[in-house]
């Protein structure tokens, strides 16, 4: 007969808790990395398509610094893996890259 730890109980519904915003700010991050990626200036006068494409990378890499530091907390660190952030991570270096490049 298998005996459950109430510990590793808490540690699943932990898991579900901690796993929701990360998800979500996952979601956020790879949403304005894709729009940074796929804005497209009209040409070399076209502001507000280059301020739209630094908006996206600013709000992308803030989600996914978001995502790293939530998962830095020892209490999130402990329940949740460290893959959980390379998602975030990913889509925060791409939107870094496009903002590099520019427009």
């Amino acid at each position: 007969m298998a005996h459950h730890s109430p510990v590793d109980d808490d540690r699943a519904w932990l898991r579900v808790v901690f796993a929701v915003p990360l998800g979500l700010l996952t979601v956020v991050a790879a949403y304005f990395c894709w729009t940074a990626w796929t804005i497209r200036p009209s040409g070399t006068w076209d502001d507000d398509a280059y301020a739209g494409i630094v908006l996206s990378c600013v709000l992308a890499v803030g989600a996914a610094g978001a995502a790293v530091v939530l998962w830095a907390v020892p209490s999130v660190r402990r329940v949740v893996r460290w893959w959980w952030t390379g998602p975030a991570l990913v889509a925060g270096v791409a939107a870094g890259v496009r903002w590099a490049v520019g427009g």
